[in-house]
């Protein structure tokens, strides 16, 4: 089905085929039958692990970003996904960056995009985790809004920690994704500091702190600076790290759109977020690491758990692997 509906989607603008791709699968996950049938062509075979005490059915999870408001999680689970990462979510309502703001660079396998948050509010979302699914493991992403300074952006990530910890397994800060002016700044060790002790503090007050809560790192900081950044991690007692969002990196593209200002991900971040991840899992000790960026094959997820990443996530392999790819993933795994 993937090789007769992929020339039909890259003739689309790209955000238009994503946004009929979350439609369809919204769809599906409301109709049992369609549901069904996504489970018997693409579910995955049972290859379950425990992390945080929770049951994961595979290793294998789907992105931030994929999924920013929560419409399609009903259906998603029937592609094989053993987790879902939900957002990125601000507090408010935000349209993101003006479009177009996603871009294929179908001759390097990988995408640009300068979505900026779009997010349609922490009530949208928690309103639809009231009924999320089960069977599956649900992370939540949480952003500041824009307009939120960094000096005020403990206040807006706090507000998304104690809204969201009660409906999900686990929550990630994100101050890693290059679209929002100055997000970024927010990993070096000072602002790390503050930002994060900050919530492990906050989270103790407010009776949430069975959640796990990670943050996301960066491709592009510099190995002292990650050092720096995995250190603070540690130290505030952080529950993972989540290795690694999207980069402004161009060295090697050749596709036309390459030189469009925003996070570039697919096969440009195969080989750095490998890298990255390894240095972050001997940093890390036992502090778990998820791994993602560029993982296109079944290969590049076993090289990520090979290293000692505890889970992987996709999002532009799907985009030119197709929805097979979970299970293509996790039929190569080994049986423990």
């Amino acid at each position: 089905m993937w090789p007769l509906l992929r020339p039909l989607l890259f003739s689309l603008d790209p955000e238009r085929a994503h946004n009929l791709a979350i439609r369809g699968l919204q769809f599906a996950g409301a109709v049992p039958p369609l549901k069904g049938l996504l489970r018997l062509m693409y579910g995955a075979p049972s290859r379950p692990l425990t992390l945080w005490g929770k049951t994961f059915p595979n290793p294998v999870g789907l992105a931030a970003g994929w999924d920013k408001d929560g419409l399609a999680m009903h259906g998603l689970p029937a592609l094989g996904f053993g987790h879902i990462e939900l957002g990125t979510v601000t507090p408010r309502p935000q349209p993101g960056q003006v479009k177009p703001r996603v871009f294929r660079l179908k001759d390097d396998k990988s995408l640009v995009n300068r979505m900026g948050f779009p997010s349609r509010g922490e009530d949208f979302l928690a309103q639809r985790l009231t009924h999320r699914p089960s069977g599956v493991i649900i992370g939540v992403n949480l952003g500041k809004n824009k307009d939120t300074p960094n000096e005020d952006a403990l206040a807006d990530y706090a507000r998304l920690v104690t809204r969201f910890a009660p409906l999900c397994d686990y929550l990630v800060v994100n101050v890693s994704s290059p679209n929002t002016q100055g997000l970024r700044d927010l990993q070096h060790r000072d602002g790390l500091e503050r930002l994060l002790g900050g919530l492990i503090a906050h989270r103790k007050t407010r009776d949430c702190r069975s959640t796990p809560l990670l943050v996301k790192l960066s491709p592009d900081l510099s190995d002292q600076a990650l050092d720096e950044a995995v250190g603070v991690a540690v130290d505030a007692g952080m529950g993972g790290i989540i290795a690694t969002n999207t980069t402004l990196n161009r060295e090697g593209l050749v596709s036309p759109s390459r030189a469009e200002a925003g996070g570039a991900s697919g096969a440009i971040l195969t080989a750095r977020s490998l890298a990255v991840s390894s240095r972050i899992v001997g940093l890390a000790g036992r502090l778990p690491v998820i791994s993602v960026g560029g993982i296109m094959t079944p290969d590049d997820a076993r090289a990520r758990l090979d290293i000692g990443a505890a889970l992987v996530q996709v999002y532009t392999g799907l985009v030119y692997a197709g929805p097979s790819l979970v299970k293509r993933i996790v039929s190569a795994l080994p049986r423990t």
